[in-house]
């Protein structure tokens, strides 16, 4: 891990080495922690974190990885009617 997963950091999720998926997450504060288990951060929101903020948590880790996998946001919408989108983003 090169950079630190500071508040703000962008980073895929991982179960160990070469387990990543499309899960991902937006530090919401300094989580060095994670630095140890292999956590990369890829990116980091630079304007709008406010808006991170308000994105709905109530769910936590409820929904399954595998059934997003399978059914994607059919299963999302149906068993999480209150999950926030991302519905554009862009890189520079």
């Amino acid at each position: 891990v090169k950079e630190l997963n500071s508040r703000g950091t962008l980073v895929f999720a991982t179960s160990g080495p070469n387990t990543r998926t499309s899960q991902m997450f937006i530090n919401y504060k300094d989580n060095l922690f994670l630095d140890k288990q292999g956590f990369a951060p890829i990116g980091e929101v630079v304007q709008g974190f406010d808006v991170a903020q308000a994105v709905y948590s109530g769910y936590g880790e409820a929904p399954s990885q595998p059934r997003i996998q399978k059914e994607g946001n059919a299963y999302l919408k149906e068993a999480f009617p209150k999950l926030s989108y991302i519905k554009a983003a862009s890189l520079s």
